[in-house]
């Protein structure tokens, strides 16, 4: 029973709605994401699983440098448990509006796009997860990130986490410039 009710609630996951830029923007901002990113940020974010269930939460420290052509981001995590991670990417501008991203753990290259007041950011990473019992474990996850400029010093990102090609949760991050 329990097993057809995951695949239930699995299937009406991946029918809900997720972000397109189709969908009509909500302000005239401008989102440049290098000059949002360059400098001292903080950021405060959960992980839901599919059900709803707030897994994880964390605050991240963040140190931005755009030097003109790359845009790098140390990620200083602190998890709710006080356990830390950091996360180092390196972000390339290919366009007016395109990325490219790398970071450790990352698999090839993520990828995003600027529009409006909007940024999607697409990648899959090896993410290191606590288990049960207590050891950390590796994921293998493609994240869906979107990003909207709610003012000149707040962002908001949402990331729609996928495993097998399946939802498993969402990331909500709400960004401040310091």
């Amino acid at each position: 029973m329990r097993l057809i009710l995951a695949a239930a609630f699995a299937l009406l996951a991946a029918c809900t709605g997720k972000p397109s830029f189709d969908d009509p923007s909500l302000s005239d901002r401008k989102l440049n994401l290098e000059e949002f990113f360059d400098g001292e940020l903080v950021a405060y974010g959960q992980f839901q699983d599919i059900l709803g269930t707030v897994r994880r939460s964390f605050v991240v420290n963040i140190a931005g440098d755009w030097d003109g052509e790359r845009l790098r981001l140390v990620e200083d995590f602190v998890y709710e448990d006080g356990s830390t991670e950091q996360r180092i990417w390196t972000l390339t501008k290919t366009g007016p509006d395109s990325w490219v991203g790398t970071a450790p753990g990352v698999i090839g290259q993520a990828t995003g796009e600027e529009q409006g007041d909007r940024f999607n950011w697409k990648y899959e990473i090896d993410l290191p997860v606590p288990s049960a019992t207590g050891e950390t474990e590796t994921l293998r996850v493609t994240f869906d990130d979107w990003m909207w400029l709610l003012a000149d010093d707040r962002l908001l990102n949402l990331a729609y986490v996928k495993r097998y090609g399946l939802d498993i949760g969402t990331v909500t991050i709400s960004f401040e410039k310091l």
